[in-house]
């Protein structure tokens, strides 16, 4: 991977359920070593106490408060933070910012731990719902962009973990052994810096 003669995006990267930005702060300074620069935001509230739509509308105003209007951007959601960044790319206009868009570790099929809470946001996490439905119903658009899922078969939060699979973009299945050690592992730093340095449409599903 040379990054030194191209231009990088800015990675805007997106926790998930009861996380805070900082549990990407391994991979951020992994990134920002090598040239990126990265950014973050606390979604509020974490736990699922809101839609995940409501969490989607605080990273479009991040984005707007954050960016000049003709940055492009790419964007890293992990685990409820790909199904959030998912809604802000499909219903509100973040396709038209986005370039490279990595989930890790995503329920984009939905998960059974869900079925725990009946707080709004895991309610549309769990498989079948009325709100992964409705994304799943256009996610052809995604192919406007580079989309990458990164999973692991052993996630005992993601229930099936082939829930991350997505029919489009590029899947890379990694041997990492708990749902947060894929933010930390040492290979998943290495594929989102090689995915993040991958020319625009470079195996975008056509």
């Amino acid at each position: 991977m040379n990054t030194e003669n191209q231009q990088l995006n800015p990675v805007l990267m997106i926790h998930g359920i009861n996380d805070t930005g900082a549990v990407f702060d391994k991979m951020a300074l992994y990134l920002r070593q090598r040239g990126w620069s990265t950014y973050t935001l606390d979604l509020v509230p974490n736990n699922g106490a809101v839609g995940l739509d409501e969490l989607a509308k605080q990273v479009a105003n991040y984005v707007a408060a954050t960016f000049e209007p003709e940055q492009p951007l790419d964007l890293v959601g992990f685990s409820m933070g790909g199904i959030v960044s998912r809604y802000y790319l499909q219903r509100l206009g973040g396709i038209s910012r986005v370039q490279r868009f990595i989930t890790i570790s995503s329920p984009h099929n939905g998960t059974v731990i869900a079925y725990g809470s009946l707080l709004p946001g895991c309610m549309q996490m769990r498989p079948n719902s009325p709100f992964l439905l409705d994304l799943n119903s256009d996610l052809q658009m995604l192919k406007q962009l580079n989309f990458t899922s990164i999973w692991t078969r052993y996630d005992l939060m993601i229930v099936p973990p082939k829930s991350s699979q997505m029919p489009l973009g590029r899947e890379v299945i990694l041997p990492v052994a708990l749902h947060p050690w894929m933010l930390t592992d040492i290979k998943t730093l290495a594929v989102v810096a090689d995915t993040l340095a991958e020319p625009i449409n470079a195996y975008s599903a056509k």
